[in-house]
């Protein structure tokens, strides 16, 4: 039985695996598509579109349709530009000059053959048209002194009776090399019977048992093995509409070349009658097929006419791979894309990168992180925000970790910060314990008692200390975010939004206590949904309201009269417009003073109400400069000028000194990120 073990294992054999997806393939990572997805989406994209687009470009590891639809579109340029399409022409030029060249050494060296004789076969030859097809036909009764050059002269012949069938029945060609009278009489049958089922399927009167019989009796021809007589014309129609759209691209000289030859096929013109009754059978039977279509072949290597018509069929698959990968139809999905030809024409990479997108697709739709509204388009989830938001918070993580003496935003949110003191726990305390203390306690009190057993040092309820910790106050939290046009022109839409999510992120999964409100101020202002803030598209509506916002913001932290009010302003323009109390919107550019003064009123209000403010100054209009400056200093606030790309970790960062009790609300802003490079405290 060991024996037969060890042969067992000696003998195993491994391969890849091909039924289908590899099982034990690690599922497709969403973390990178659900950020580039959300990018898209807070540019002003659909879920849909941003999907499909993040589908065609690919990510860091993974190739897109567009490289797929380069390397498809590389692969046709290839054909188009390496063939041309003298293939069967050249080489029946060859064989003819060959069999003339030992024509003419055969009656060089016979002298026993009658000097009239000779003169005439050497006229015969010296008078052949420069047309091959003429020569040939020519040649048919010519008396041929040389074997072997009426070998050459046969096979071509036999070459064009072969090329013909290859274009119809691929591999014929090869198959019927030497083929004796039996063969081409098989095929003559075979031709008859198949164009009689097709007329019968024409009528509606073919059946399947007949279809049964043919294939019995010819199905050597056929190595696809159709079971049905629909395959059997969907296989024919394609090749031989590739044969005729071959012959389309021909120059006329060509085709009047190959149809005089064609007549000499297998020495009789009756294969091009059955080949011609059976390409009208399929063109009425398959009319859909591209009958019509031609190319440029401009290349140096010469195309028979099957290996030219398997080309052109190459062709027509990677222009409908081509159709595939531009996903331009409606209803398109990557499941679409056939794999079986991308693998025949590009190879098993393609497939895998094909593949992947496939799975990558439905994983985004099945993951819960995309569904459909009730106007049927996609949009984002709760779940697929929660994610992206954490994506973004990571990014503002690293950005502040290099900035701040790697801070960890992981441990923000704790009970409190601890003071350095301990105290005895005493029930219902939350605190860390003090594991050094609690040790010492306990080893102190075994000492006294008679030292530690050999069970070790047991700890007991009164040997426990916890750190303490001092309180954390409750935060009211007011995002304002300018969403006038010039936010969206001088691209600092999506970094305001990534802003706004990244903090939206950091409160609701951090610190669950406080309560943030996030408010857009264009030409007026509206208190926002995050998905709504995310999803809100660019509009060129004048004015920056300033006034409006402040006034939600102020009626927001009424609402939480025990919380520390947190006012965070982004804004890259002056207020241009303000709240009547008719309720009406005025604008006014530049900025009127009354305008001003509703704004100056509504942030003196703020401040009585206790509100720690920061400004985040985006844009280096020195107008702005100077009114956010005198705001600042009015409201005993802090004026921030990021960078775009340091606009989340600087409101983060507000909003987290503003959590740090010791330096107060605000207080410690300064101290992380002071000498930040790409932006400046005031």
């Amino acid at each position: 039985m060991a024996r037969a073990n060890r042969r067992l294992t000696r003998d195993a054999r491994y391969g890849k695996y091909v039924d289908g997806p590899d099982p034990l393939a690690p599922p497709v990572d969403l973390a990178e598509a659900l950020e580039a997805i959300g990018e898209d989406v807070m540019a002003g994209y659909s879920p849909e579109r941003a999907m499909r687009e993040f589908l065609r470009r690919g990510g860091r590891d993974q190739s897109g349709l567009d490289d797929i639809a380069r390397r498809v579109a590389e692969r046709r340029r290839e054909l188009t530009q390496r063939h041309n399409l003298d293939g069967t022409l050249n080489e029946v030029k060859e064989l003819l000059e060959r069999a003339v060249l030992e024509e003419r050494k055969q009656l060089a060296r016979d002298v026993e053959m009658d000097d009239s004789e000779r003169a005439f076969a050497e006229m015969q030859l010296d008078n052949l048209p420069p047309s091959p097809a003429a020569a040939v036909s020519q040649l048919s009764d010519y008396d041929w002194q040389s074997s072997a050059a009426r070998e050459d002269y046969e096979k071509i012949k036999d070459l064009l009776g072969r090329e013909m069938l290859d274009q119809r029945f691929a591999g014929m060609k090869n198959a019927l090399e030497n083929a004796t009278d039996e063969d081409r009489a098989a095929i003559n049958a075979m031709l008859d019977d198949l164009n009689e089922l097709l007329e019968a399927h024409q009528r509606g009167e073919d059946t399947q048992e007949q279809f049964d019989e043919f294939m019995a009796e010819h199905g050597d021809f056929f190595p696809e093995n159709p079971s049905n007589i629909d395959e059997l014309l969907d296989s024919l129609a394609q090749r031989a509409a590739a044969a005729q759209r071959m012959r389309n691209s021909m120059t006329q000289e060509q085709r009047d070349e190959l149809d005089a030859l064609a007549q000499q096929a297998f020495g009789s013109p009756d294969l091009m009658s059955s080949l011609a009754r059976l390409d009208g059978n399929l063109q009425a039977a398959r009319p859909g097929e591209n009958w019509g279509g031609s190319e440029q072949m401009g290349g140096d290597e010469g195309l028979g006419l099957g290996d030219g018509t398997g080309v052109f069929q190459d062709i027509a698959d990677l222009d409908e791979l081509s159709e595939q990968l531009s996903q331009s139809y409606n209803g398109s999905r990557i499941d679409d894309l056939d794999l079986d030809k991308l693998a025949r024409q590009l190879g098993d990479e393609a497939v895998v990168d094909a593949r992947t997108l496939q799975q990558l697709e439905q994983a985004l739709r099945d993951s819960g992180t995309m569904k459909r509204g009730t106007d049927g388009q996609l949009k984002l989830t709760p779940k697929a925000m929660r994610q992206l938001g954490k994506a973004l918070l990571r990014d503002v993580a690293r950005t502040m970790s290099g900035r701040q003496g790697n801070r960890d935003l992981r441990q923000a949110g704790a009970a409190g910060e601890r003071s350095g003191a301990t105290r005895e726990w005493a029930f219902g305390d939350t605190e860390p314990w003090d594991v050094t203390r609690t040790i010492t306690n306990a080893i102190t009190r075994t000492a006294g008692e008679g030292g530690a057993t050999d069970d070790g040092v047991r700890i007991e309820i009164g040997d426990v200390e916890v750190q303490e910790t001092e309180a954390r106050t409750q935060a009211c939290v007011a995002l304002l975010v300018d969403t006038s046009f010039s936010m969206a022109m001088d691209g600092r839409w999506v970094p305001m939004k990534r802003t706004a999510l990244a903090l939206h992120t950091l409160i609701t999964s951090r610190f669950r206590g406080d309560d943030l409100q996030l408010i857009g101020f264009g030409r007026h202002a509206e208190v926002m949904e995050i998905e709504e803030l995310t999803g809100l598209d660019a509009m060129y509506d004048k004015g920056t309201n300033l006034h409006h916002a402040l006034l939600l913001a102020n009626r927001h932290f009424r609402k939480h009269p025990n919380a520390q009010p947190v006012l965070l302003i982004v804004t890259d323009g002056e207020p241009t417009s303000h709240l009547e109390s008719s309720g009406e919107v005025f604008f006014s550019y530049p900025p009127h003073p009354v305008t001003v003064a509703y704004a100056v009123r509504e942030l003196d209000t703020s401040m009585r109400l206790g509100a720690q403010t920061t400004f985040f100054r985006l844009g280096e209009d020195p107008g702005l400069a100077r009114f956010i400056d005198s705001m600042a200093t009015r409201a005993g606030g802090t004026v921030v000028a990021p960078e775009l790309d340091d606009l989340g970790a600087a409101v983060v960062g507000s909003y987290l000194g503003s959590r740090n009790p010791r330096g107060g609300f605000g207080g410690g802003y300064g101290d992380m990120f002071g000498g930040g490079r790409g932006f400046w405290v005031d």
